[in-house]
């Protein structure tokens, strides 16, 4: 999932940097900070997805900023910050298209962070109203969503296919990187609850001490910086789905209260006392085995049952063959779509490539290194040069497993062999050892 991008602007370092450091603590926000209106509207072509913006800036007045960002685009959501109290300028932000408006004092900070969390949540839905809009006018067909043809990933289908008719909780596994929330959205609209809503919350991505109030919601006054009636996940799923990333990540003290709501089928929001009726279906996600967690004492068995359900094991990608060729046009494609780029084509020693790859990344890795390719690659056409793996996957492939000296020695034989077309020459030369020892090697081992 992309970051959410916001600029922070505010001629006040100290102060500015301050809102960095708060709005930090959430890893899915990307802080941008500048000192002048000047510099952020040079920038809007970045596309922050929020603008908070100091209402007294020392090149220009924050009316005139919020004139020009919105000229630039109404979409983009501003909050204006001010050391001013005058209710008459406030209300003229508002009319202009601000979407908060808070007056600098010690509760900033929650009003801010508050703030963000439901201009982005309505723009999430937003959204997901116009996904819902364009995928339910037709068929929700498993293969436009999932890509590939191997066994592994066939076993997938087939049971994502058994979900669909029942309200079974459903427990997706798998490394980083597989698809776990893609297969999440395949078990929803494949359901008789396609057409409710579809949430989604990464437990890692939340502090935990504002996760509660995330999954249950919260009424006006619960808190400081509670100023409105906030609707949690749980409530925004209702009839729906409810997709729980990084179930594993979630505070012992929070999973009692978590159980209760899925046990009892009921929520009382923070500060509140009425019981809101739930029918929501759980799907969870983890990187982690639950069930050595539970062993460990870091998540409650009792919960660990109620959420099981359907197991379902998502396959690395090293392990789906050809799917790799298959996943890498699907990419290649969508790309060279989105981006108004001529066809781009893959040579035979890039496909060689890819195939050859242990992908520590997975999914998500093969398709950040297909969009770079396309953009390296000259006459439409991406070569083994253009394909560049990251350094550090390309380390936490080599020491995945635990192997003995010798076997390392061979491998590292085989790829630099392979590599030079069984070239003993040139291999010696490349890791400065005798030729000698790489005959003997060969011979041992039976390296060609």
């Amino acid at each position: 999932m992309d970051k959410f991008k916001i600029f922070i602007i505010d001629d006040d370092p100290w102060y500015g940097e301050i809102l960095e450091y708060y709005l930090a603590m959430n890893p899915d926000y990307e802080l941008i900070r500048y000192l002048t209106a000047r510099d952020c509207l040079a920038n809007l072509s970045k596309k922050p997805d929020l603008i908070t913006l100091d209402y007294s800036l020392t090149d220009t007045n924050g009316r005139d900023a919020l004139k020009k960002i919105k000229q630039y685009d109404s979409n983009i959501p501003v909050i204006v910050i001010s050391g001013q109290k005058d209710i008459t300028t406030a209300i003229e932000l508002l009319k202009d298209g601000a979407s908060d408006y808070f007056v600098k004092d010690n509760n900033t900070k929650d009003l801010l962070w508050n703030s963000i969390i439901r201009i982005r949540e309505h723009l999430s839905l937003q959204k997901e109203v116009e996904y819902l809009k364009e995928e339910l006018g037709q068929k929700y067909d498993l293969g436009k969503l999932i890509k590939g043809n191997s066994p592994s990933i066939q076993k997938v289908f087939s049971l994502i296919e058994k979900t669909a008719s029942t309200n079974i909780n459903v427990s997706l596994t798998g490394e980083t990187g597989t698809g776990k929330e893609v297969v999440a959205k395949a078990i929803h609209y494949n359901s008789d609850r396609k057409n409710k809503p579809f949430a989604a919350i990464n437990m890692a991505a939340i502090p935990k001490e504002l996760l509660e109030s995330e999954l249950f919601g919260y009424e006006k006054g619960a808190f400081t910086g509670a100023t409105t009636r906030k609707i949690g996940r749980f409530e925004e799923a209702n009839k729906g789905t409810l997709f729980l990333d990084e179930i594993a990540e979630i505070d012992l003290s929070l999973q009692s209260k978590l159980l209760r709501v899925i046990q009892e089928r009921e929520l009382i929001r923070l500060g509140g006392n009425d019981k809101v009726q739930l029918d929501v279906r759980i799907i969870i996600a983890t990187h982690k085995n639950l069930a050595e967690e539970v062993r460990k004492g870091n998540f409650r068995e009792d919960l660990f049952y109620r959420i099981t359900g359907l197991p379902i094991d998502l396959p690395p990608l090293r392990e789906r063959g050809n799917d790799i060729l298959l996943l890498a046009k699907h990419f290649l494609d969508d790309f060279c779509k989105q981006n108004k780029m001529h066809q781009i084509v893959m040579s035979p020693a890039a496909k060689e490539k890819l195939m050859a790859y242990n992908y520590p990344g997975n999914v998500r890795e093969l398709k950040s290194v297909m969009e770079l390719a396309s953009v390296m690659c000259s006459n439409n056409e991406i070569t083994a040069d253009d394909i560049t793996f990251n350094s550090v996957s390309a380390t936490r492939q080599f020491f995945s497993e635990e192997k003995t000296l010798k076997d390392y020695d061979i491998e590292i034989i085989c790829y630099f062999l392979k590599k030079y077309d069984n070239n003993v020459n040139q291999v010696a030369k490349k890791l400065d050892i005798g030729k000698t020892t790489i005959y003997k090697m060969i011979n041992d081992y039976n390296l060609i």
